[in-house]
């Protein structure tokens, strides 16, 4: 048998040339990646099978999203005067904060450039049917413009109806200004964008890999859900668009969700996030109103909150613990999806050893099989601290809500995971109000009715493979 050295010679050499790239990427991981854990498992994937690591590591090691801090710098420093007297119109309805919660107020402007502010009014809205209702009578009135963006569009009955509505506004002449998440939305049809292309509607998907060198950037998602209607009207929440949302999927039916409708200074809040990345995705500046139409009559204290990858410090997770680390009395959270990262999880097990009564409340039934199985990691940790687990058993919960004592209560898209927290493009409101407070009580205590208190003990009888999944779903958590 004849060997042919020369092929020998040159897969020994790549074999040399890939298993030194793959030293050199577990060094920059161990230099770059977020948590020590994450680093510690990258540097041993990439150091033990470099041949499937690497190409994984340049997709999934990232935790900055490049060049779009830099372009919205750029545009910023052009229209430096329209930026600065929108943020100072803003700041005219700075609000002081109770004394528990103060603390979030210079948190608020550090990671904004804007305060909480008065003259807002926030209406919960809960579940698909009465979100949708409210969306498509604010998308019916438009005169001017309207802003979508949502993760998930699905070409399904309510994703028809959205589309129907906004064809109807674009002929009676109202701009219209369409932003999806490409890989949330990778179902959408080609057919769906053209028909609302065709109308005069201005259709962009957000881009995640735009920009040079970037071309491996697909760990990121924009999940952000937002409408704005003549810069009067706004909405944020976890509701996408499609029928599942409204319980038509017999799997998870029925779907628990929670939006909320703002007017006020939130609005341009939103409105700017929105125009944000719509800018990333487009380089187009979109001409809208900026003229603040306060609700004096609620005359409520609020915040919304955009975060993301581009972000210059980790203003989600930073925000959220110190939130949880303000709750004097009662901290309730609704997540469908709970990996918390350290210090979150330190936030929580501080909260219970301060007397405060910490409820989390999660999805009975799983929609991400990976996420679900990690949750159940946390229980023995949970246990110690006397953190209260929910399972949420009517139907699939999705809602992402928290509720501060008798103080705050957030709505919006962030999930307790390190996917919201680190690499998500997200956006929360938060108000400071006491009868949108008291409405979000209400609804917390109407879902937990409808929950069983987790008995952390049964994690302990479970089978020896359903652990060892949950440990390695554990494990493998930091690497996304």
């Amino acid at each position: 048998m004849i060997i042919d050295t020369g092929a020998i010679t040159f897969f020994s050499a790549a074999t040399v040339v890939v298993h030194a790239l793959g030293i050199a990427h577990a060094a920059h991981a161990v230099m770059n990646v977020r948590s020590s854990q994450g680093a510690i498992a990258w540097g041993i994937s990439l150091v033990t099978f470099p041949w499937l690591a690497i190409p994984l590591y340049w997709i999934l090691g990232r935790t900055k999203f490049h060049g779009y801090g830099e372009a919205l710098r750029l545009v910023y420093a052009q229209h430096h005067k329209l930026a600065r007297q929108t943020y100072n119109d803003i700041a005219k309805f700075k609000v002081p904060l109770s004394d528990k919660i103060a603390t979030l107020q210079p948190l608020a402007e550090t990671f904004t450039g804007v305060p909480f502010t008065s003259g807002n009014a926030a209406e919960l809205l809960i579940d698909g049917k009465k979100t949708y209702e409210a969306m498509l009578s604010a998308i019916a009135i438009a005169t001017n413009y309207i802003l979508l963006q949502s993760y998930i569009v699905n070409d399904d009955q309510a994703g028809h109806e959205f589309k129907e509505a906004l064809i109807a506004k674009a002929q009676q002449g109202v701009n219209i200004y369409f932003l999806y998440d490409e890989i949330g939305s990778n179902k959408l049809s080609r057919s769906y964008l053209q028909s609302l292309r065709k109308s005069g509607i201005q259709v962009s998907a957000f881009h995640t890999t735009k920009g040079k060198g970037n071309r491996f950037q697909l760990n990121f998602r924009n999940h952000r859900k937002i409408l704005v209607v003549d810069g009067e009207i706004a909405f944020v929440g976890g509701l996408n668009i499609g029928d599942e949302y409204l319980g038509k999927n017999p799997r998870l039916s029925p779907w628990r969700d929670t939006h909320m409708k703002l007017e006020g200074p939130t609005v341009q809040s939103l409105q700017a996030s929105f125009l944000q990345d719509w800018y990333w995705a487009t380089r187009q500046l979109l001409d809208v109103n900026w003229q603040i139409k306060p609700n004096r009559e609620l005359n409520q204290s609020a915040f919304v909150l955009p975060t993301g990858p581009a972000d210059h410090l980790k203003a989600c997770n930073l925000f959220f613990v110190n939130a949880i680390n303000e709750a004097q009395n009662r901290l309730w959270i609704a997540t469908p999806y709970f990996v918390p990262d350290e210090a979150t999880l330190t936030a929580l097990k501080l909260a219970t050893m301060r007397g405060v009564d910490v409820r989390i409340l999660l999805p009975n039934r799983p929609d991400h099989l990976f996420v679900y199985l990690c949750s159940f990691s946390y229980y023995n940790e949970m246990a110690a601290f006397g953190i209260k687990l929910y399972r949420y058993k009517h139907g699939f919960m999705h809602q992402k809500t928290i509720l501060i004592d008798d103080d705050m209560a957030g709505v919006g898209t962030v999930n307790l995971d390190n996917r919201s927290f680190f690499l998500n493009f997200e956006v929360m409101g938060f108000v400071a109000a006491p009868k949108f407070v008291t409405s979000v009580e209400k609804m917390l205590k109407d879902d937990l009715a409808v929950s069983v208190t987790v008995d952390f003990s049964d994690y302990k009888r479970k089978p020896l493979w359903f652990k060892l999944a949950v440990r390695i779903s554990r494990l493998l958590m930091p690497l996304l």
